[in-house]
């Protein structure tokens, strides 16, 4: 049943509240202090251009998302689940490892050192200096210290300004990046979680964006603990549609890129189904009619995703707000997943 009255943000809710009131400025201040480091990651990109991004869980989700932003600099990128590496894993010779744990305590990256050893080339990404991953290997470290609370907010948005620090050093220009942290677009969700009120079950889908889709969808799982999952573009189309209706929402990302025509179609597509539709949209063309869209300046890659990124994070809240008494709290997980 759908809550609608007022009621008291619980401890877990208001936990994440302080986190992402702090995003920004801690995300700004990672890029700042990430120079000398990032320049490390770079050379190393340079030497060996094959880059393996390690993470679980919202870290797993970062890397989907800078995935092609380093692959449109040269580099052979690929982001898989460290769970995955481990127990079928890519050969890592030859590969610059950049392994991501915000608390750099997970089971998996103590297993991951335990069997390897590390590499030469292996790199980490994390936001506790005091961490088992900080002292295993040289780390990108976010400003801020730990986030506290369920849900990853902040730990991703500085994650991301990490690795924009890193593909700066590679040549990519930051500014858009940065000015899309600096300057912050609010659009009026309202109508977006009125759309979804009704909905148990949302997919989340993007094309070039699809990472910034996933980081969503797991949000929404965690703190609504109703399946909602993310499907790329391509893959939604290849059967998945079959589940589209008037009971499960759709929500696409749609940046200014050569995919954006894609996203474009999959909306119209899944408008005709009945299903409510919103678009996160910073592609500067006009709006899928039927679909409730949230408009961006246009932009693609991270600037696109760090515009859209706070605005994600308020909706995937109001839509466990309405349906989940004690947001935020964790009932079956710990925020530092110690076991496998």
């Amino acid at each position: 049943m759908i809550m609608t009255v007022q009621r008291t943000r619980p401890a877990g809710l208001v936990a994440i509240d302080r986190e992402m009131a702090r995003q920004r400025a801690d995300a700004i201040a990672s890029f700042d202090n990430a120079r000398d480091m990032a320049m490390t990651i770079a050379a190393s990109l340079r030497r060996t251009g094959r880059l393996l991004l390690l993470g679980m869980g919202g870290s797993h989700a970062v890397g989907r998302a800078v995935e092609p932003l380093y692959r449109a600099l040269g580099i052979d990128a690929i982001a898989l689940p460290l769970s995955e590496q481990l127990g079928q894993p890519l050969r890592v010779d030859g590969n610059t490892i950049l392994l991501t744990s915000q608390s750099g305590e997970s089971a998996e990256v103590l297993r991951w050192f335990a069997e390897t050893g590390g590499t030469p080339e292996t790199f980490g990404l994390t936001l506790e200096a005091n961490s088992f991953l900080a002292r295993s290997a040289p780390c990108l470290v976010g400003a801020g210290g730990t986030e506290l609370a369920f849900a990853a907010t902040r730990s991703l948005t500085i994650s991301f300004a990490l690795h924009l620090a890193v593909l700066a050093a590679l040549g990519d220009d930051p500014a858009a990046a940065l000015a899309a942290l600096q300057v912050a677009q609010e659009p009026d969700i309202s109508e977006t979680v009125a759309a979804l009120a009704e909905v148990d079950v949302v997919v989340t889908s993007g094309r070039r964006l699809q990472g910034a889709a996933e980081a969503l969808a797991l949000g929404l799982t965690e703190l609504s603990r109703r399946p909602c999952f993310s499907l790329e573009g391509g893959q939604l189309r290849h059967g998945p549609m079959e589940m589209l209706g008037p009971g499960v929402g759709v929500v696409l990302f749609r940046g200014n890129d050569p995919t954006a025509g894609l996203v474009t179609a999959m909306a119209a597509s899944a408008v005709a189904t009945g299903a409510p539709v919103v678009v996160f949209d910073a592609s500067g063309e006009a709006a899928v009619p039927g679909t409730v869209t949230l408009a961006f300046k246009p932009a693609t890659g991270l600037a696109a995703t760090l515009a859209m990124l706070p605005v994600a994070q308020r909706l995937m809240i109001a839509f466990a707000w309405q349906r989940v008494e004690d947001v935020g709290t964790l009932v079956r997980t710990t925020k530092i997943t110690r076991s496998e």
